[in-house]
């Protein structure tokens, strides 16, 4: 670390502390040329997720915007608050793992409806329907019979 008042490179740690939260090192520290001594902090750096709409805008990821939408689509269903959360955690943690600057809304929407699908299928019918912009009464039968034949299959 670099003194602000000399420029010398070598300094060192008189004394280290964490904040509260753990999300701050603070380091105080000796020039060791001039004497002086200064703090420095410590953050982990954080990249900022964009997301690409499909007009082509690009819009800050936002965590309760996609948290109100699966609240929404589960609402009046036997869904806990824990469930809830532990599928935004996984939607977050695969969002994570992509390690990309800017992500499709696309692929969080379908991100989104297979965990809801896993969840609850009527939570993922009223999602779908505003997700897919379901015109008519048909696009919802056309989901619900895909729905149930997969049903159908996997009680084989």
């Amino acid at each position: 670390m670099k003194c602000p008042f000399c420029s010398n490179p070598d300094t060192k740690v008189l004394d280290k502390r964490e904040t509260e939260e753990l999300e701050v090192t603070r380091r105080r520290r000796e020039c060791l040329k001039c004497r002086k001594r200064f703090t420095t902090y410590e953050r982990i750096e954080t990249v900022e997720l964009f997301v690409v709409k499909k007009d082509d805008r690009r819009e800050q990821f936002n965590l309760d915007k996609l948290k109100t939408g699966i609240i929404k689509a589960c609402e009046k269903r036997p869904i806990s608050m824990e469930q809830i959360e532990q599928a935004l955690n996984s939607i977050m943690a695969e969002l994570k793992e992509k390690n990309k600057k800017e992500i499709q809304s696309r692929e969080i929407g379908e991100l989104l409806m297979r965990k809801l699908k896993k969840l609850d299928q009527v939570a993922y019918i009223r999602f779908a329907s505003v997700y897919q912009d379901f015109q008519d009464l048909s696009s919802f039968k056309k989901e619900v019979s895909r729905l149930e034949k997969k049903r159908k299959i996997n009680k084989k």
